[in-house]
């Protein structure tokens, strides 16, 4: 049997095992990674070699071959480093065999020997679960991410020579406790009882948070449609732990964790310029990683000033909107990226902002308003499910100094839908109403003969497309979870129609 090094490769958001092994001969000294490293990788070799000098370790002369199998995979990632600096003292009889057996090894290495901190070390923790794998080893920087995963040894490691000890027996370490992300008291900066007036882009909010739903704000400037969406993630449920699992993956994998934050506890909320690209938004490269869509996962997207984007980058959203997950494809493979997340919109009804402003007037001309309006295509809008206009506030309420109801509240009333929909998702992909299959759309949003005539009126009124039938239905659905009702009834049927665009917004 060969001598190796067990490690894995990440892919996406997923990982695949990989064996080091090394082998070394005489002859002009030479170092050669093989079996499709990528740039990190191939550089691995020099750190390794700084990092053996540095602690006192042999590193082989002559020509030194190393291995990364199955070779029919490309692989990424400086957390290689650590594996093949044990494989090198391996095929010198420095380390045992049975030392290395079950178990798996991640870190980069630093030339004096120190092992810091990697990406992706949850996928990479997983991975090592699935393949059966009982010791894990990785920095101590990532140890509070590696032991969010449960069945799975996790040691830390600091320097390449304790590491090494420790292998050969001079050294014991205990296994980290599995840990459990902690319950926090959340704090936001922003909060409903803040927020001046807005009484009706209030309850839509509510409604959009309780079911999921895509909503666009649509305004003057001023009005607050900002300050409205930054309020939206105080009022949303805390995240269970397999969507902490599944958020803090992603944010791992894209290097956005640190050992101050290992592990997320709050819904994403993500809210990119208007000048970024394609690539950034939805993902992509030549190694694929997550974008802003994919980091927003059971969170929030909220896209400020929405017709500024390109209408390129907008056109984009059109798949992960209907799916919930990217995919990207290459040529060795293709990568699937999760991407479930509510899309919140703020826009202008014009260029100068003030078509819809009663005490202002608009200095746009028709043609520049159609424009404007054009930029989002009618695929895209039909995706959204709320269409809310936000008005100037009053003064009286504006200089008002009484508070009006806390997210606290309003959370409550939000977290109590959300339970009924995970009662009835038990045995579905699905966790909201916003999500929920077609084929079971009439079991859970049937409607009496006074909705049905309602509805079918709707339709020839306002042109509904099938896409826009179901999400009416969806979104009466989440009205009567608000209320408690079983089922759904006219009133609620009516308010979700006044959600729909009463006005051409160019489709």
């Amino acid at each position: 049997m060969s001598k190796h090094v067990l490690t894995a490769s990440l892919y996406g958001i997923h990982a695949r095992p990989v064996r080091v092994e090394t082998s070394y001969s005489s002859g002009l000294t030479r170092c050669t990674v093989v079996g499709l490293p990528d740039t990190e990788i191939k550089e691995a070799k020099e750190r390794v070699h700084g990092a053996c000098k540095s602690s006192g370790l042999p590193f082989p002369r002559g020509r030194v071959t190393i291995n990364l199998a199955p070779a029919v995979t490309k692989k990424q990632g400086s957390h290689f480093d650590v594996p093949i600096a044990l494989s090198v003292l391996q095929a010198q009889g420095l380390i045992a065999e049975e030392k290395l057996k079950d178990a798996m090894f991640f870190g980069e290495l630093s030339l004096g020997g120190d092992i810091t901190a990697i990406v992706g070390t949850l996928a990479l923790t997983l991975c090592a679960k699935a393949e059966g794998i009982k010791r894990v080893y990785v920095p101590k920087d990532n140890v509070a991410e590696a032991t969010l995963v449960k069945g799975v040894e996790c040691f830390s490691i600091s320097h390449v020579r304790e590491l090494v000890a420790h292998l050969n027996g001079e050294l014991e370490w205990q296994a980290e406790k599995s840990s459990s992300p902690p319950v926090r008291e959340m704090s936001f900066s922003t909060d409903f009882a803040h927020v001046r007036g807005q009484e009706v882009v209030k309850r839509a909010l509510e409604i959009a948070a309780a079911g999921g739903h895509n909503i666009l704000l649509n305004g003057t400037p001023g009005a607050g449609k900002t300050m409205l969406a930054r309020s939206l993630p105080s009022i949303l449920p805390p995240l269970s732990r397999d969507e902490i699992l599944e958020v803090t993956n992603i944010h791992s994998v894209a290097g956005e964790l640190s050992p101050n934050v290992p592990f997320l506890t709050e819904r994403p909320f993500r809210s990119p310029h208007h000048s970024s690209s394609a690539v950034s938004i939805i993902g992509g490269g030549s190694w694929p990683k997550p974008g802003e869509v994919s980091l927003a996962h059971r969170g929030i997207l909220f896209l400020d000033e929405f017709p500024e984007f390109p209408r390129s980058v907008l056109e984009h959203l059109r798949q992960p909107l209907e799916d919930g997950e990217v995919t990207i494809a290459r040529a060795l493979g293709t990568v699937r990226f999760p991407a479930r997340f509510m899309l919140v919109a703020a826009m202008n009804p014009c260029p100068c902002g003030f078509a819809t402003d009663s005490t202002r007037e608009c200095t746009c001309t028709p043609q520049q308003i159609i424009h404007y309006n054009k930029k989002m295509s009618g695929p895209l809008l039909d995706r959204i499910d709320l269409y809310v206009s936000v008005p100037r506030v009053e003064t009286d309420k504006l200089t008002s100094e009484d508070l009006a109801e806390p997210s606290c509240e309003v959370q409550k009333r939000v977290t109590q839908a959300r339970k009924i929909q995970t009662k009835r998702f038990s045995h579905s992909t699905a966790h909201t109403n916003s999500e929920m299959p077609v084929h079971v759309l009439k079991r859970h949003a049937e409607l009496n003969p006074e909705g049905q005539q309602l509805i079918k009126a709707a339709i020839d009124k306002y042109h509904l497309s099938a896409r826009s039938y179901t999400r009416v239905l969806k979104l009466a659905r989440t009205i009567a979870d608000l209320a408690n009702e079983k089922n759904i009834s006219v009133a609620h049927l009516s308010e979700a129609l006044q959600y729909r665009p009463q006005t051409h917004l160019g489709y």
